[in-house]
């Protein structure tokens, strides 16, 4: 066991370098708009910022802006958070006795005095800017860079394949999946890849004609070019590029902002049915990473060029805007739970049930955390 986890220090300090550095500039653009979205609408709703911190323990470098707040780097960087007047931790929880001896000033720059209606404008507006974020940077990635697509030809077919057995044949042309338009390959590859053991109806076309076929692809391991294993829906048919095949389609920047929702809306809609698919029983737990993975994964897209980094900086940026919706108290979802709840109620939780509520979500987290960096680590040592 001493040596399994040996071997898995060794493999990720090879590359620590070119691990840390692309793993630093992928988190640290999250974090940062993940948390200019808490304190930008803290500040539009009248609530005092003491700190705007990124990452945690202690302080590195900082400085105080005009309005009071310590703006700063800190040790561990490994997420940030931004504390408001009233709060008595970086979690946003407070003080009873704190906030009862507060005058009237100091009540309308705190942040639990406000009404419930801006307080949970101001948690919910971290994860909203990671949407956004996502967004921009694949609006922008479409703007500057365009569209690549690759006509969806069918070249080779895998004997014994569900391609085979659904009746596809070479010089198959794709240009629909259950009566939606497939514009390249890698649009099906997509579609595909997310559809294992689901039957899709495919419509092709074969000379002049168009024919409608039946086919389930199935679950397989695949391997990406840095050997990184996933599982995905496969139906055995082969594209073979060659010069001139892919066409770069220059999109105008409404078209790009389209897409760029598409593309968020499309990172969000399949991390939602993993996770559900996760509690079902369809899908491996395995799948779930942790800060080592995602080290491992930015140095290895950094390879390929900013543009991809920044991409992955967009997917990481959706799935910790997601991940903070979770209704678990510690994250935005569990404190915009308990607001919910107080709505209802016309009257806050006790201060005890959300200690008691605190406790149970830093539990939950510090067990996914546990658990993610136990995959994380299987993963590097089978790498």
């Amino acid at each position: 066991m001493i040596e399994f986890f040996l071997h898995s220090f060794s493999t990720l300090s090879h590359g620590l370098i070119g691990y840390v550095i692309p793993f630093l500039f992928v988190l640290t653009i999250v974090v940062f708009f993940h948390e200019l979205g808490h304190f930008l609408v803290a500040r539009w709703a009248g609530v005092k910022v003491l700190t705007f911190s990124l990452g945690f323990g202690p302080e590195l470098v900082g400085f105080n802006d005009r309005h009071g707040t310590r703006w700063k780097i800190s040790a561990i960087p490994l997420g940030g958070y931004v504390k408001f007047f009233g709060d008595d931790t970086e979690a946003s929880t407070p003080s009873a006795e704190t906030l009862a001896a507060m005058s009237a000033e100091e009540r309308a720059g705190s942040f639990h005095h406000k009404k419930v209606g801006p307080r949970a404008a101001i948690v919910a507006a971290g994860p909203i800017a990671n949407f956004l974020l996502a967004i921009v940077i694949f609006t922008c990635l479409f703007t500057f860079f365009g569209k690549p697509s690759t006509t969806a030809r069918v070249d080779k077919i895998e004997a014994g394949s569900a391609a085979a057995a659904a009746g596809f044949q070479v010089g198959d042309i794709v240009t629909a999946i259950d009566g939606a338009k497939i514009g390249s390959f890698s649009d099906m590859q997509r579609i595909v890849g997310t559809h294992a053991g689901d039957k899709l109806t495919f419509t092709v076309k074969r000379g002049d004609s168009l024919v409608d076929l039946a086919g389930t692809p199935e679950l397989r391991e695949v391997k990406d070019p840095f050997g990184n294993v996933h599982r995905l829906g496969v139906l055995g048919i082969t594209r073979q590029t060659a010069a001139g095949d892919t066409v770069t389609e220059k999109v105008d920047p409404a078209t790009a902002l389209w897409l760029g929702v598409k593309e968020t809306w499309f990172v969000i809609d399949r991390t939602l049915a993993y996770i559900g698919g996760v509690f079902t029983g369809r899908e491996a737990a395995d799948q779930v990473g942790g800060p080592l993975r995602i080290a491992q994964i930015s140095g290895q897209v950094a390879t390929i060029g900013l543009a991809a980094l920044v991409h992955l900086a967009a997917v990481l940026s959706i799935s910790i805007g997601l991940l903070n919706l979770f209704p678990v108290p510690l994250l935005d979802g569990g404190h915009l739970l308990f607001y919910a709840v107080e709505a209802v109620r016309g009257r806050p939780l006790s201060e005890r049930a959300q200690e008691m509520g605190f406790r149970i979500g830093l539990g939950l987290v510090l067990m996914l955390m546990v658990f993610a960096t136990y995959n994380d680590i299987l993963h590097l040592a089978a790498s």
